[in-house]
């Protein structure tokens, strides 16, 4: 998004909840605050961060983890009409003239029921709205296997044992894509400032103890310089290089 934004274009950023059901970093809210209170006021933070234009919230209620109960809320993401939702969606980028949508690969990365619903809406919305060009995005799974292997064991003793076995299992999970379905990777080491003071914006969800924010600025760019997507449509060949521009050809607005 900030690279888009820096290039030029118009950036939206749409959201399908306001995070109702997170897990907040003890004592960051205020007494009597609610969590979607500041999860909006982190979003709109973070997209002024990135350069993002616009900020539009489909009006949905967080589903939660995936089997938990309020996966069953009639009024939650999970459970919302597809086409109805899908037209939600198609408004805005009807409104906005998109050329360009991304979303979340199909099982939106690591299993979470409102990533994988926003991969199904945002295809359909593509469809009715008429935009050609989608994007999955997604984790490189080999990346993060090759890298996680590398650092965990030296990393241990400086993040703690609960921090470890949390990153042990991003390597033993099925998260992101195996790298052959992969069409592109994006280098974003550019604005790596923005990206970082987007995540220092969620502070509901990022402790500022937090290895993400503990990071030095090289194993930062090494862990979050490069971007990965899927080209709808348009698989990568065999020993084919990825592509590095998500809007080739896209004219800026």
């Amino acid at each position: 998004m900030a690279l888009a934004a820096a290039a030029g274009h118009r950036v939206i950023l749409v959201t399908a909840t306001r995070g109702e059901h997170g897990e907040p970093v003890p004592g960051v809210l205020r007494d009597g605050e609610q969590l979607w209170e500041r999860r909006v006021v982190e979003t709109h933070a973070a997209a002024e961060a990135l350069g993002v234009e616009r900020v539009a919230f489909l009006g949905y209620v967080d589903s939660g983890m995936m089997g938990e109960p309020t996966n069953d809320d009639p009024a939650c993401f999970w459970q919302a009409d597809l086409d109805e939702a899908a037209e939600r969606l198609a408004t805005i980028l009807r409104d906005e003239g998109a050329d360009v949508l991304t979303v979340y690969d199909d099982h939106g990365g690591y299993g979470h029921p409102d990533h994988i619903q926003v991969h199904r809406v945002g295809h359909r919305a593509a469809e009715l709205a008429g935009v050609a060009v989608v994007y999955e995005a997604t984790m490189n799974r080999d990346a993060i296997r090759r890298a996680m292997a590398e650092v965990t064991a030296e990393m241990t003793a400086d993040i703690g044992e609960d921090q470890a076995e949390r990153m042990e299992r991003v390597v033993e999970e099925e998260f992101g894509s195996p790298e052959a379905l992969i069409t592109h990777g994006v280098d974003v080491t550019s604005v790596l400032a923005a990206k970082r003071a987007a995540m220092v914006a969620h502070a509901s969800q990022i402790a500022d103890d937090s290895w993400f924010l503990q990071m030095d600025d090289e194993t930062f760019g090494r862990a979050f310089g490069t971007e990965w997507f899927i080209r709808v449509g348009a698989p990568r060949a065999e020993g084919a290089a990825m592509g590095g521009d998500l809007f080739a050809g896209v004219p800026v607005s």
